[in-house]
């Protein structure tokens, strides 16, 4: 950050100290400052000033770092490794080694010496066998830094008054953001919440007492989605707090806006909530499709979604640098964390190919992400599969398309998450009045259902617009798998696999099982919706929410 501030020109340094001898927004937000407002709109506006210049910043970097991607990867690979086995680093031990073998490594010599490890055994032998704490909810690295500052400057481009003072409110504890904003841009943090309030019904509560918002965020789409979820079931609660209002500052006008709103039913709710909002900013994560469309659909309907990386486990590994782009595209970095593409085949089984670097990729492929950061994950699978669409200079431009963990196998016929979501999403289509919400599944020998009948999977959905299932729409499912995958059709054909089970749960059922999922000591972040459980007591959570 020092040096950060030693690189700006002197003008516009003295501009950003004199930030410091403002009184902060925190006391301008009061009655009795009122007349010291223009001091928060100087500071606003000096942030934003500085805010062009850091993205304009990194904007130079990524396009010198893209042109030439193999140098950029050469040195980042490098980063890491040096980061990684500092004085206490988590490298320091069997990976350790990694650094004082190759010396200041290259790529090739890298990837030629050193195995491809997956997620799991990755996180069995950072913790030596012992449960990991939960990860921060802030990523690192330079590209959490440009995804950041590089999204907000194509928001402000896309949506110019998004980032006027009071234009944003974030409705969950965990930001879209990966990497919270150092100072002097903290002050475009834009909080409309009461400064440290971390309690969901907390900040949704300051949120609906803005009626001038431009921008909503959320951590993710399923967060969300439990957010105006919440909204319809506590609204009269949430009513009664807004008219009660702050100390002096009773809102009962904006009580009877939220009734009425409600009343309407969930199409279109956030415009009636908030008539100026523009953008809906959550951050892609794996599993947030369903989330996004059933919001699209729904709750949100008329707005645009934007999200400004695409995170893992490890960190970032995507960056949207078009946020007027309907479904999320991202480029690849050649920064740190150092990323390698697995080539994945149809119908290949495990060890396929060797990989490849960034410049390497080719147009129409698909890869699994192989990620190497400086917290001691190397040459780490992620089992996230991206199709490449397009180019960045040498970087490629990606689609998430599945995770390779989330594939339902009873009988080899391996039905990956996108062919599933697929099948799922036509048998709904065929269900009258039916909107899809949630999903998850679970194989029948996790739950020892299959006993006296062939294996088959146990499908858990939430639906808005039908409260029970006809046995001519659950056999929509297991049809409609059939079309996608002539394997599990042969399988069904033989009798060898039995008709998926269908089962509509209640409101909230997929809420708790995020948040038992949250509570797991092994949980990272970003938090990712699993589609297919592993764990019977998840899938008995579900179970007992049965409705239909």
């Amino acid at each position: 950050m020092l040096l950060l501030l030693l690189l700006l020109p002197l003008p516009l340094l003295l501009l950003l100290l004199l930030l410091l001898l403002l009184p902060p927004l925190a006391l301008l937000r009061q009655p009795q400052d009122a007349s010291l407002s223009w001091l928060a709109g100087l500071q606003h506006c000096m942030a934003g000033g500085a805010l062009s210049w850091a993205a304009a910043w990194q904007q130079r970097r990524l396009e010198q770092s893209t042109l030439h991607a193999g140098q950029s990867q050469q040195q980042a690979l490098t980063w890491c490794l040096r980061e990684a086995q500092r004085p206490l680093g988590p490298l320091q031990g069997t990976t350790g080694r990694v650094y004082d073998v190759f010396g200041a490594t290259d790529t090739s010599t890298f990837r030629n010496h050193l195995p491809l490890i997956k997620a799991s055994q990755a996180q069995e032998e950072e913790s030596g066998g012992q449960l990991l704490p939960p990860t921060s909810t802030q990523c690192y690295g330079e590209a959490s830094l440009q995804a950041t500052l590089l999204g907000l400057a194509a928001l402000s481009k896309a949506f110019p008054e998004v980032l006027t003072p009071g234009g944003i409110a974030c409705v969950t504890p965990t930001s879209p953001w990966p990497r919270a904003l150092p100072w002097p841009w903290r002050i475009l943090d834009k909080v409309v919440s009461t400064p440290g309030a971390k309690h969901p019904g907390a900040l949704l509560l300051e949120a609906l007492r803005s009626p001038g918002l431009r921008a909503l965020e959320a951590g993710t789409a399923t967060e969300l989605l439990d957010v105006f979820s919440g909204l319809e079931a506590n609204g009269e609660e949430l009513a009664e707090a807004m008219a009660a209002g702050n100390p002096g500052s009773p809102l009962p006008s904006r009580a009877a806006e939220l009734r009425e709103a409600l009343d309407l039913g969930p199409r279109g709710l956030a415009l009636r909530l908030w008539p100026k909002l523009q953008v809906v900013v959550t951050l892609d994560a794996g599993g947030q499709t369903e989330a996004v469309a059933a919001l699209e659909a729904l709750w949100c309907h008329g707005l645009a979604f934007f999200s400004p990386a695409y995170a893992a486990s490890g960190g970032v590994v995507g960056l949207n640098l078009w946020p007027e782009q309907a479904h999320g595209c991202y480029l690849l970095p050649p920064g740190a964390p150092f990323i390698e593409l697995l080539p994945v085949k149809e119908g290949a089984q495990e060890e396929a190919a060797s990989t490849v670097l960034l410049a390497e990729a080719q147009k129409g492929e698909e890869y699994e992400l192989v990620l190497t950061n400086h917290a001691g994950l190397a040459r780490c699978r992620l089992g996230d599969v991206v199709q490449v669409v397009g180019a960045y200079n040498q970087c490629p431009v990606v689609r998430f398309v599945r995770r390779l963990g989330q594939a339902l196998n009873v009988r080899g016929e391996d039905i990956q998450e996108d062919v599933f979501s697929e099948a799922l999403a036509r048998a709904v289509g065929q269900w009258p009045g039916a909107k899809l919400l949630d999903h998850s599944c679970v194989e029948s020998s996790i739950l020892d259902s299959s006993q006296g009948s062939a294996p088959h999977y146990e499908v858990f959905v939430a639906l808005r617009g039908l409260r029970n299932l006809s046995e001519e729409n659950r056999d929509k499912l297991d049809h409609c798998l059939q079309e996608v995958s002539p394997h599990y059709k042969s399988l069904r054909f033989r009798g060898s696999v039995g008709p998926a089970r269908v089962h509509l749960v209640g409101r909230g059922a997929f809420r708790e099982l995020r948040a038992a999922l949250a509570a797991c000591p092994s949980s990272r972040f970003p938090p990712e919706m699993p589609r297919v459980l592993r764990h019977r007591h998840l899938a008995e959570g579900l179970q007992r929410r049965v409705l239909s």
